[in-house]
Formats: structure tokens, C-alpha cells, sequence
């Protein structure tokens, strides 16, 4: 089957959205549902391959939060609909990653993606001079259209994503017409824009073009007319003049100025200027955002400059060269190009002197009039100069000082820098700054160079090649090269080849041309304290990093690392993709790895150590468990308190690959710490499948550890993992292993910890009998062992059983004291769990405004420590108080956000109860319909064996429905 994008299989899903959405499989067109499930397929299928919060999902396509969670319902459907393979959830077209979702791209067609890739082979036919090709493929791009795009979808993100598709056809149409202007298809122009002139309001740009056309058809009066009606439709509708753009056109016509309207290659007497720009070849792909800022207008009274830097091997001189290409015309007096040889192997840094002299040469003075001294040089140059408009290109800067002197002094005179260091010294207008391709553009470019038949029958092993190309152009050029060379070879080929970290960078070698020796060049010339500091970033054990990291590493302080990474930075060596945060080019990490690899043993297990008792101290800070569990030796750290430790590691990265990490180097005893104190600041986040992966690499570990204590404290953190989801079956086993390891060892205070455990169990599924006397038991041995946060619990535990028994006085006796050991060790986490508690027991017993009071202290609390679970718990309950103190609105509130608060790792029995109670409030408020909802979802869920209390609940709820249905 054939479609304008080519071979399609049977089996592929075809998206279009320049219009209205619409979806096939194959040949079968796709019902993808009501409009607000199809603009939740849109806001994925538009940022593809990226994860998309459930909330900025809800904020982009509501007006207002829905009052359900309707978006896993919309998920649902469109898997069903679009996963017509019958594949699994996890293997579908729409993933769930933690906290949104996210559209795997691979093997799909989208419309705008084939725009993009017709409009691309426009430009380049643009650029080559061939107009009547680059007219015909902007006109193919522009029938992709059929209609106004995602046509009918509600959401601000909809209403963003069709403003910016309908200016991107502007674009186009734009530069279609500019092209046609160019051949002398005045007819053409005049016909196609006239009726888009006369849109409210006007497009200048537009209008612009037609009295260009006008003009250029010999109708000089009706090109003017065209300028009177649209300013008075601007001052009459906007209230502003019109722009300089159609006040210069008008000017020019009345003048009669050919040149600058553009509509005649008329030239009184061809002049000869110097262009020396280095010839293009091929397509410039995925720097478009780039090149437009390059190829603005600059300042016509003052010399512009223009700094590109970016990563080796980034593209930078094919960037600036294919500007230049694009400036040249607007520059009458030459075009230059001097290579500065700043990172050149085997070549000098060219001086400022020699530069000079070869640029007075290239403007026509003689060597015999040239002084030698610099200052003498430099001011030559600005004097000869003086009256010139030029375009300069300064190629592979080594520095500002290399440059400065260089810079041409005539008004409207243009210059374009590039380097490989961030030039702060360099006063510029503008300034971009290069890394990778993006994943789309970094697989085209190897289609370009290898062939699209090769590329289209190896997907996967294109996408896996750009990848380890790092989707940096030199690398992706190479590895195409080699490829065109070795015809025999496929894709996968040279993927395994390069798939060891250790022949990686000697894979991307052709003749001169070495991705590693660029790399090598730019190293080399760091001081000796920078490279030190980038060598050391090889034993990262994240991609991503700060400045108290690599202060671990170096054995140094914070600022001093800020201060080194800082110069990595400005010689793009370093990325910085957000303030204070640091990571390495794919690559670049490659070369940190071989250079860490050949540092002294003793130097890295150092600076190893160092780096994983970070996440140590990080860890046990951010947790609650205290030093009853952790070694109080450790110390602080760099760490204030539990706020400034858990926001370290909220942005710290994939923290299971950190023990991951630890294991492979062989630091047992650190593996194991840093899982064990993380368990209660992942669970806190509900985060309960990274706690247990991390706990599971550490487990077999703690056999080999020195810290003996870590074979019982490791089975207690499982079965607690495995706990506060709910799946106590799999807990108790843990807990028993713990408490046989405890006491085979000694360890009183995990015995302490892992009867507790087990006690919570028999408390939660109704074994009363079992769980008092072991509760008291564990508060015992917990005071023999300093244990308070195990006290804690244990003590609200016994308080939770008298609050069943309905001995409400006793139950807050034992909350009280609970509080009064939270208050004691200033615990904010545990004074919020116990406040929850309280406050749940006077809620019930009618005491509604001190339970509001206790239950919005907790919620305050618990967003301080980050508390998932327990956010939502206060929530919902407070939202139930309210009701009882007739606030309406505020238990509406309240329980939607708590809803909000759930995520996919919550346990079902918590849901249910918010659920639950916020049909209750619907039911308050005369909406039998919306309660009806929340009480089915709580049956459905649960099943007939779920949560006997939830059921219980949601069937008196849909009772109660029923009876207010007949009353109404």
C-alpha cells in the first residue's frame, strides 16, 4: 500500500493532525472516541517519545480539574483502540511511565513529521538556487493540510500545538511565494494571496508579499492601494501603524526601487567581489531553530556578531557556513573565511597577526604597505574596512582574544565566530550554543549518507547506532562513511561493534577525521585542575550531577567544584542543562570513562568511597528511621537537615543505578547503606518499585558486608516496602527472615523492628488478639534499644486497636503519648502520622473541629516531608470534617485533591477510601450521579474479596443514592 509517505505495512498506524485527527491501521480507519479522549491521544502523539505528567496532561485539556481521575479510563480506551494486536499495557504504543504517560514513536507515521521531511527537501532546493523544484515541494508540503489542524479538539495545549501548525504553514506558504516572486510567477502570487490579505486582521508579512507581486506585474497604484486599506484595517481593529517591513516595501515602490523589492535581475555592471565561503553539500539537518537565529537581520548601523559553540564534533563550522551561505547576498563587499586553527591537531593557533595580514590581502591591500605590529595591523583593518559591508567567518576560535582584533569596523558588516569554548570575553549579539540532534534528525542524517533503502529495512538498528553516536553529526558522519564504504556491513554491524565502551570511540575513525581526537584536543588544552576534574567525572555513578558530587569526587569544596565545572562548561566539555546541574555529551562520557579508567587504583577507590557516602549521609538524613538504625559515625555530611537531603536526592537521578552502580565497583557495605536508607524516603513517595529494586541488588550483597548488621536491616526494608503497598503476605515473609536473622545476630533493635512489622500485619487483617500483646512487647524492647521511631508506631498501633474496640478516650491516651515522643524527637514526619491518627479518631467520634485541626496540621506537615501517601490520607479525612462542619466547598476541595494525590503505586484500600468519602460529599451536595460513580468504582476495584470496611461503605453509599434518586 502506498501513501504520500511512502511504503506502508499493513500493519502500521498512520496519524494525521493537520486537520482533523485522524488515526489508521493499515487501511482501517480508527474511531478514536469523544474529543476529549482524542486531544489526550493528541498532547501525547505531539511530544512524542517524552513523558507527560498526569498533571500537565489534566492542566493542558481542562479548564478545571475533571472531579474523577478520567485520564487511566481515556488511556484505557485508546490502547484498545489503537492496539489492535491485542498487545499488553506495557507493550503498547501509549506507555506508563512513572507519574504520565508517554507515545513510543517507533514504527508510526505522522503527518507532521512528513511535513517536515517535504518541507526539508524544499529548503534544500531552495538553498542549491533551484526555485521552480523548491515552488513545486513547498506546494506538496502545504496540500498536507486539509483543514485547520487537530480541527475541534478542546485545551489550551490543543489551542497552542494549532496555533503553532498554522504558523508553520504560513511559514511555508511564505516561502513558497518568496520563491515564486524570485522566478517572475507574478500572476501566480497575486492570485494565491489576495484572499489572505483580506483576513481580519491583516498579515503585514502577507500583505507585504502581494504589493511585492503587484509591484513586480507592472500595477504600481494597486500595490499602494493594498497598503492604504490594510493600515486603515490595523488602526481601526488593533489601533497600530503598520510595520517597518510593508512601510519599507511601500517606500520602495513609490521609488520604484527594483533591487530592493526584489523583482528584477537587472545589473547595471556586475560586481566583482571575494567570496570565499567553503562549498555545502548535502542537507544541514535538525539545526533549523539554529539557523534562523543565524540568518536574522542584523544591526545596518553596527557591526553584528554571532558565537557558535557547542560540543566537539557538534556541527558548528557546517552551522555557520551554511548561514553565511544564506547572509552572503545581503553582504555586497565579500564574503571571508579565516580557519583560526584553535583545535586543530598538528597545526598552531593561528596569531591575530597573521590573521590580519591574510584579511587586509583579501581586501586588496598590498603587503609592502602592511605594518607588524598588532595594534598597527588592527587598526589597517578597521580603516580598510571602514566603508565595507562584509560578511566574515571566523572558524574554530581558540579564544576572544584570537578574535577581537578581527572584527571588521563598517556599518552593517557581519561576523560569525565559531568555538569550542562558550567565548565570554567576546561581545556578541547573539549566541548559540550546539549539543546532540534530536533522536529524528540524528536517524535522518544517517539515512541521508547510507541510503534510505538500507536505513528503512534496519529501523531499530539505525535508531540504536544514533544513539551511540551520541546523535552528534561527526559521529553520525563517520559511522555513515564507514558504512557507505562497506557495503557488505549492515547497521547491526557496526552497532555491535560499537556497543563496548572500550572500542566505541576508535569505531568513529575515517582518515582524518576522529571523533576522539577532537575530544583529545579540546582536553588537552584544560589546566592541569580542570582536567583532573573532568577525568573524575568518569566515575559519576549518575549521568546527571551537581557541584556536591564532584566535590565528593575531587575532595575538595562545593564552590571550588562549581568553579571547575564552570570551565568544563565554557569549553563545552560539560553540559549544563539546567542552573546548578551538570552532565556529560554520550560521547564525551565515553572519553571521561577511558581517561578514569587510567587513574592510580587507589586514587578512584577514594574518590569512589567519597562519592557513594554521599548518597549515604543523603540517604539516612532524609530518612526518619534515626540513628537507632544507621551508625551515628556517618555524620551530616554536606546535608542541613531532612528538607535539604530529600531535595538532593529528588533530583539525584535513577537512585536503584546508583546501588547498581556501588555493587559493580565493589563497595558492598556502601550498596547496602544507601539502599537501606533510602527505603523510607522512597516509600514516603509511594516510589515502592524503586525501593524494592534497589533493596533487591543490595540483598545478596549484605552476606559479603562488613556491617554485620545489614542481613537482618535488609529483609526488615523489604517486608516495610512490601508493607505500606499492602501486600502483607509477601511482608510477613520478610519480616520473619528479618526477625530470624535479628535474633541469630543479636540485633535487638531489628528484632524490635521486624515484630513490629508482623504485629501491623495481624492489626490489619483482624487478628486483635495477637497484635496487643505484641504491640506492648515491641514498645519494650524498642525503649531497650533507643529505638522511638518503631515506639512511635507501635504506641498510635495500640491507639488504631482501642479506637476499633470503640474505646475512643484510650485511643487518644495512647496517640497522646505517641505525639508527645514524636514532639520529643522532632520528628515532622512522625508528628504528622500521629496528627492523621488523632484526628481520624475524633473525626469519628463527632469532635469535627479538633479532628480539622489535627488533620490539616498533618497535611501541612506531610507535604513538608514529601509523604505521598499520608498527603492524600489528611486530605480526604479533613475533606470529611468540613462536611461535618457544613463547608461544602472546602470538602469538595479538599477530596479532589487528595484524588490527585494518587498515583499508580497507591494501594487500591487508600483510593477506595477517598472515594468513598467524596461520594459521600457529592451526595451532600444533591449529585446522586457523580456519588453513584465513586461508590461503583469502589465495588468494581475492589471485588468482592477486597476491603470488607470499603465495600461496606460504597454499598450504604449506592444505597443512599438510590433513596435520594426517589426522593427527587
Amino acid at each position: 500500500m502506498i501513501d504520500d509517505g511512502g511504503i506502508v505495512s499493513e500493519s502500521c498506524l498512520r496519524f494525521e493532525v493537520l486537520g482533523p485527527l485522524r488515526a489508521w491501521h493499515g487501511e482501517k480507519r480508527l474511531d478514536l472516541g469523544p474529543v476529549r479522549q482524542q486531544a489526550v491521544l493528541a498532547a501525547l502523539l505531539l511530544r512524542p517519545d517524552v513523558t507527560v505528567s498526569h498533571h500537565e496532561l489534566t492542566d493542558g485539556l481542562w479548564e478545571k480539574p475533571p472531579e474523577s481521575n478520567v485520564l487511566p479510563v481515556y488511556v484505557r480506551r485508546l490502547r484498545q483502540c489503537l492496539d489492535t494486536s491485542g498487545v499488553k499495557p506495557r507493550d503498547s504504543v501509549i506507555v506508563s511511565d512513572r507519574g504520565g504517560y508517554r507515545f513510543a514513536s517507533g514504527g508510526v507515521r505522522l503527518d507532521v513529521a512528513r511535513l517536515e521531511e517535504v518541507a526539508d527537501v524544499a529548503s534544500a532546493a531552495e538553498d542549491a538556487g533551484d526555485l521552480v523544484a523548491a515552488v513545486n515541494t513547498f506546494a506538496d508540503a502545504l496540500r498536507l493540510f486539509h483543514g485547520e489542524p487537530l480541527t475541534g479538539l478542546p485545551g489550551a495545549f490543543v489551542q497552542g500545538e494549532r496555533r503553532r501548525l498554522e504558523e508553520r504553514r504560513l511559514l511555508l506558504l511564505s516561502r513558497k511565494l518568496r520563491a515564486q516572486l524570485k522566478l517572475g510567477r507574478f500572476d501566480e502570487v497575486i492570485g494565491e494571496l489576495s484572499a489572505l490579505v483580506s483576513a481580519d486582521p491583516p498579515s503585514e508579512p502577507l500583505a507585504a508579499l502581494l504589493m511585492r507581486a503587484l509591484y513586480g506585474g507592472g500595477r504600481q497604484a494597486e500595490a499602494l492601494e493594498v497598503f492604504t486599506e490594510v493600515r486603515e484595517r490595523l488602526i481601526e481593529q488593533l489601533g497600530v501603524e503598520p510595520g517597518e517591513e510593508l512601510r519599507q516595501v511601500q517606500e520602495a515602490v513609490l521609488r520604484g526601487d527594483d533591487a530592493q523589492l526584489g523583482v528584477t535581475q537587472r545589473r547595471e555592471t556586475p560586481r566583482r567581489i571575494r567570496n570565499e565561503l567553503p562549498a555545502t553539500s548535502g542537507e544541514l539537518v535538525g539545526r533549523d531553530r539554529e539557523l534562523a537565529v543565524l540568518v536574522e537581520e542584523g544591526d545596518p548601523e553596527a557591526v553584528s556578531v554571532d558565537a557558535v559553540d557547542g560540543v566537539p564534533g557538534a556541527g558548528k563550522t557546517t552551522l555557520a557556513v551554511r548561514a553565511a551561505h544564506r547572509l552572503r547576498e545581503s553582504y555586497p563587499d565579500g564574503a571571508l573565511f579565516v580557519d583560526l586553527h584553535g583545535y586543530t591537531e598538528g597545526r598552531e593557533p593561528v596569531t591575530p597577526e597573521r590573521a590580519l595580514r591574510r584579511l587586509l590581502r583579501a581586501v586588496g591591500v598590498e603587503d609592502g604597505v602592511m605594518p607588524d605590529d598588532l595594534d598597527e595591523l588592527a587598526a589597517s583593518w578597521r580603516a580598510a574596512t571602514a566603508n565595507l559591508r562584509l560578511l566574515l567567518v571566523l572558524d574554530n576560535a581558540g579564544s576572544a582574544g584570537q578574535v577581537r582584533p578581527l572584527l571588521p569596523s563598517g556599518p552593517g558588516s557581519r561576523v560569525l565566530v565559531t568555538s569550542r569554548r562558550r567565548l565570554s570575553g567576546l561581545d556578541a549579539d547573539r549566541r548559540v550554543s550546539l549539543g546532540a540532534l534530536g533522536l529524528e534528525a540524528a536517524e535522518r542524517l544517517l539515512g541521508r549518507i547510507v541510503g534510505a533503502p538500507r536505513a528503512e529495512g534496519e529501523r531499530f538498528a539505525v535508531r540504536a547506532l544514533a544513539g551511540l553516536c551520541g546523535r552528534l553529526p561527526l559521529a553520525l558522519r563517520i559511522a555513515g562513511a564507514r558504512l557507505q564504504n562497506r557495503p557488505m556491513w549492515t547497521f547491526r554491524d557496526l552497532v555491535d561493534r560499537m556497543s563496548d565502551d572500550e572500542r566505541r570511540l576508535g569505531e568513529l575513525t575515517a582518515e582524518d577525521r576522529s571523533v576522539e581526537v577532537a575530544l583529545r584536543l579540546s582536553y588537552e588544552q584544560l589546566r592541569p585542575v580542570e582536567q583532573d576534574a573532568f577525568s573524575v567525572l568518569g566515575l559519576s555513578p549518575t549521568p546527571e550531577f551537581d557541584n556536591l558530587s564532584v566535590a565528593a569526587l575531587l575532595d575538595c569544596s562545593p564552590a571550588e567544584a562549581e568553579r571547575r565545572l564552570e570551565s568544563l562548561v565554557d569549553a563545552s566539555l560539560v553540559q549544563e542543562p539546567a542552573s546548578g546541574r551538570y552532565r556529560l555529551h554520550d560521547l564525551v562520557a565515553v572519553y571521561a570513562r577511558r581517561l578514569a579508567g587510567e587513574m592510580p587504583e587507589d586514587v578512584v577507590e577514594a574518590a569512589r568511597e567519597r562519592v557513594y557516602g554521599l548518597y549515604v549521609s543523603a540517604a539516612r538524613q532524609a530518612s526518619e528511621w534515626g540513628v537507632a538504625r544507621f551508625p551515628v559515625e556517618t555524620g551530616r555530611g554536606p546535608f542541613t537537615g531532612q528538607r535539604d537531603a530529600s531535595a538532593w536526592l529528588d533530583a539525584a537521578g535513577d537512585l536503584p543505578d546508583v546501588v547498581t552502580q556501588a555493587a559493580e565497583a565493589g563497595l558492598d557495605d556502601l550498596a547496602c547503606s544507601i539502599a537501606e536508607g533510602l527505603v523510607d524516603y522512597l516509600a514516603r513517595q509511594q516510589r515502592y518499585h524503586e525501593c524494592r529494586t534497589a533493596l533487591q541488588v543490595a540483598l545478596p550483597l549484605a552476606e559479603r558486608a562488613e556491617d554485620e548488621r545489614l542481613v537482618s536491616s535488609l529483609r526488615f526494608c523489604l517486608g516495610y516496602a512490601y508493607a505500606m503497598q499492602g501486600q502483607l503476605d509477601r511482608a510477613r515473609g520478610w519480616f520473619d527472615d528479618a526477625l530470624r536473622a535479628g535474633q541469630a545476630s543479636g540485633d535487638r533493635g531489628v528484632e524490635a523492628r521486624a515484630l513490629g512489622g508482623l504485629t501491623m500485619a495481624d492489626l490489619i487483617e483482624g487478628h486483635h488478639e495477637r497484635a496487643i500483646p505484641g504491640m506492648e512487647r515491641v514498645i519494650a524492647m524498642a525503649e531497650e534499644v533507643g529505638d522511638r521511631w518503631i515506639a512511635e508506631r507501635a504506641m498510635s498501633a495500640l491507639g488504631y486497636l482501642a479506637y476499633l474496640r470503640g474505646e475512643h478516650e484510650d485511643a487518644l491516651d495512647h496517640l497522646g503519648r505517641a505525639l508527645d515522643l514524636s514532639e520529643e524527637i522532632g520528628s515532622r514526619g512522625m508528628l504528622a502520622r500521629v496528627l492523621c491518627h488523632s484526628g481520624t479518631v475524633r473525626l469519628e467520634i463527632g469532635r469535627f473541629a479538633e479532628a480539622a485541626l489535627d488533620l490539616r496540621r498533618s497535611v501541612e506537615l506531610a507535604e513538608e516531608t514529601t509523604d505521598g501517601l499520608l498527603i492524600a490520607t489528611g486530605l480526604a479525612r479533613l475533606g470529611a470534617a468540613e462536611l461535618e462542619l457544613g463547608n461544602l466547598g472546602a470538602a469538595f476541595e479538599l477530596q479532589r485533591r487528595a484524588l490527585t494525590a494518587v498515583t499508580e503505586e497507591t494501594i487500591v484500600g487508600m483510593e477506595s477510601e477517598i472515594r468513598n468519602r467524596l461520594g459521600r460529599t457529592h451526595l451532600a451536595a444533591g449529585e446522586p450521579v457523580a456519588a453513584r460513580e465513586h461508590f461503583e468504582w469502589v465495588l468494581t476495584t475492589l471485588g468482592p474479596d477486597g476491603d470488607p470496611l470499603q465495600r461496606t461503605l460504597a454499598l450504604e453509599g449506592l444505597d443512599l443514592t438510590r433513596q435520594s434518586a426517589r426522593r427527587r
